[in-house]
């Protein structure tokens, strides 16, 4: 990239690098485009930005009446490449990327202004994106017009660098590719870390071990509660065995899951909770007499029977003896 800046210049290789990033811009948008809002679906590019070191992206200002949004980036890919070269000359493929983004979402062109440089000192780089009549073919044809540089050697530098964004474009989709299979990966290691077992005729057990942090505490409740609506169990054994710490959030998804349980009508029996665990809750002021409580997985099991002992006798009917 050094030689191309330096045979057209930095005006004109900033504005071939806002095209690049310009053009960019669809698989950005048709994951936007996956949340039920712009926010929430720049929350997940954001983090996708994160995972491929393109640095910490934050939309500060969206003004949907004036069409206007201004972003924030902290450590982007094109600073520490000109940190490293010891040169300025802006991060124009990321400010094409965001313009191209507002461009999808307030359906005209936009073209984004950077306004702070991180490379220069400042904090961060900054960009202010809004309509502009201006097109990159404008833009060029004008830098030419200023200077005699001739149309040979910007078709050229023009080239090589879409070779490079071409290549660079190739490198996002490969992974995006490896993202997608870690986060299936993810999902299956999430289920085996919570498997939902029945070990009886309407009787589920959640056997937890490890962390219960909030993004675990969701999939295994998601997963207990479909169990128990497909298999119309009573009761939902959690076995608190494998589980040697506890902290405040630990318990208060403990007692969420509890409560999304006895909202289905199911009753929760919370088994295998060691001395210290106890302790903790009690410090914790969580009222262990409130829940339904066994030693082990052995005597919850037993408990469920025992409780669904007179609803079975109900149902079965009586015996007709002959003459």
């Amino acid at each position: 990239m050094a030689g191309m800046q330096r045979m057209v210049g930095t005006e004109r290789f900033n504005v071939c690098l806002q095209s690049g990033g310009r053009e960019g811009t669809r698989e950005d948008w048709d994951l936007i485009c996956s949340a039920p809002t712009f926010e929430e679906g720049f929350a997940l590019l954001v983090e996708e930005a994160r995972k491929a070191n393109w640095g910490d992206w934050s939309l500060l200002v969206l003004d949907s009446d004036r069409q206007e949004a201004r972003f924030r980036v902290v450590n982007s890919w094109e600073s520490i490449y000109q940190r490293a070269l010891g040169v300025t000359w802006g991060s124009s493929y990321l400010a094409g990327k965001l313009a191209g983004i507002c461009s999808r979402l307030f359906g005209m062109s936009c073209w984004a202004e950077q306004t702070a440089y991180q490379v220069a000192g400042d904090p961060w780089d900054e960009f202010f994106v809004r309509p502009s009549d201006g097109t990159v073919e404008r833009e060029v044809e004008d830098l030419v017009r200023m200077d005699a540089a001739t149309r040979a050697d910007l078709a050229v530098a023009l080239e090589k660098l879409r070779h490079e964004v071409s290549e660079r474009r190739q490198t996002e989709h490969d992974l995006r590719e490896k993202l997608e299979v870690i986060r299936r990966q993810d999902e299956a290691i999430q289920a085996l870390s919570t498997p939902v077992l029945q070990v009886w005729d309407g009787v589920l057990a959640l056997p937890l071990i490890g962390t219960i942090d909030g993004r675990r505490a969701a999939s295994l409740t998601e997963r207990l509660l479909g169990e128990i609506v497909r298999t119309g169990s009573r009761f939902a054994l959690l076995d608190l065995t494998g589980v040697e710490i506890v902290d405040t959030s630990t318990a208060d998804h403990l007692l969420r899951v509890v409560g999304a349980v006895q909202l289905l009508g199911a009753q929760a029996i919370i088994t295998g909770i060691n001395p210290a665990v106890a302790q903790t809750l009690t410090s914790l002021g969580v009222d262990l007499s409130t829940f339904t409580t066994q030693q082990n997985l052995q005597e919850g099991l037993r408990y469920c029977i025992q409780e669904a002992a007179p609803a079975r006798a109900a149902r079965t009917p009586p015996r007709r003896h002959g003459r």
